[in-house]
């Protein structure tokens, strides 16, 4: 197959630090190129890829401090992934509904992974064009009131290889937490859990513009940089070590988290996670066997007691059996292999009406 993958620009393919999405795209496109599909990724331009890569922009866009209007550089690559729409068999968007007014213009089909949440101005969009096939990240994620026409649920992945394991944790015991310091996050319910233990806390993550409030209100006054550490934005290796030696990795969420890479990012290293039973939490994390769901901060403390009942390398196996990326793809091809069945029976019914 000849297919366009769309990426966001504001972080490069892969990232190096923080980005869930253009991980599991780079991690998507990679496979399928191995696959031997003739893939183009379109991508910030210090991507890397084993795919042709087409930019509009030299470098993630955050990276770019001369850069006011970011709206501009998608509708760019928009434009230019759709003129040359006729050049793939299927075009397969991961910019949530920025792609949707485009789809209607051109034969090729586009599939659309879902990777955010739905909003009261987004959800506009969506219901303009709802025909168009979605992919949804979890059963959790769908919407069922927006009438959208999903033809497939598709689980996140990580590369698990990647990944170092992690036997034992490391002595003294402490703390995971990883994720932007935003209040859907749930730092806050971290540092609350921590001390309510008595085990120390190690916290990493980006601190986006519109949550420094918050961080300087609610998290700074607590870090010590003993009991209660901030390390930062984390690379790979830093995160697999973070959680890989944590005793268990704090997921305390206060928001429908459609996915919720870092869970499968911490039991991949052997690291049972603690998560709030939220969104996708229930597909994603093996209550009892690689983590616990709980309902609230009084049971997220309650758990961290049971965590020598958890298997590291149980989570490790869970990780391996329900989240490769073999599996995703799998998952991506078939949805493929659908629509342009759909595409082709359309047009060969189209084609009998008018020679009838």
């Amino acid at each position: 197959m000849r297919i366009a993958q769309i990426a966001p620009l504001w972080e490069r393919v892969p990232p190096p630090a923080y980005g869930g999405i253009e991980l599991v795209v780079g991690l998507l496109t990679d496979e399928l190129v191995r696959r031997g599909h003739d893939v183009t990724l379109f991508a910030s331009g210090d991507s890397i890829t084993r795919a042709k890569l087409s930019s509009v922009h030299p470098q993630a866009l955050r990276l770019d401090p001369s850069i006011k209007e970011c709206g501009i550089y998608e509708m760019l690559q928009l434009a230019q992934v759709y003129e040359r729409a006729g050049e793939f068999d299927l075009i397969h968007s991961h910019m949530g509904c920025a792609a949707l007014p485009y789809t209607k213009l051109t034969k090729t089909p586009t599939v659309h992974t879902l990777h955010g949440i739905f909003t009261p101005d987004n959800q506009k969009m969506f219901s303009y064009a709802k025909a168009q096939p979605f992919v949804s990240i979890s059963a959790a994620q769908k919407e069922a009131q927006l009438g959208l026409n999903y033809v497939a649920t598709v689980y996140n992945s990580i590369d698990v290889d990647s990944h170092k394991f992690f036997s034992t944790p490391d002595a003294p015991a402490y703390l995971a937490f990883l994720g932007r310091m935003s209040p859907e996050k749930g730092p806050h319910h971290a540092i609350e859990i921590a001390k309510a233990t008595g085990i120390p806390l190690k916290m990493a993550g980006k601190v986006d513009p519109v949550d420094v409030e918050f961080f300087d209100r609610e998290i700074k006054p607590q870090i010590d940089g003993e009991f209660i550490q901030f390390l930062g934005e984390a690379d790979h290796n830093m995160k697999n070590n973070l959680m890989g030696r944590a005793i268990a990795t704090l997921f305390p969420i206060t928001w429908r988290e459609p996915f919720g890479l870092v869970t499968i990012e911490s039991m991949a290293a052997g690291t049972p996670v603690i998560a709030m039973g939220l969104g996708a939490v229930p597909e994603v994390v093996a209550h009892g066997r690689s983590g616990f769901i709980c309902h609230t901060v009084a049971e997220c403390i309650a758990a961290v007691s049971q965590i020598p009942s958890i298997s590291r390398w149980a989570c490790r196996e869970y990780v391996e059996t329900h989240f490769g990326v073999e599996r995703m793809t799998n998952g991506y091809e078939a949805v493929y292999r659908q629509v342009l069945a759909e595409k082709f029976s359309r047009n060969g019914y189209l084609y009998m009406a008018k020679t009838a």
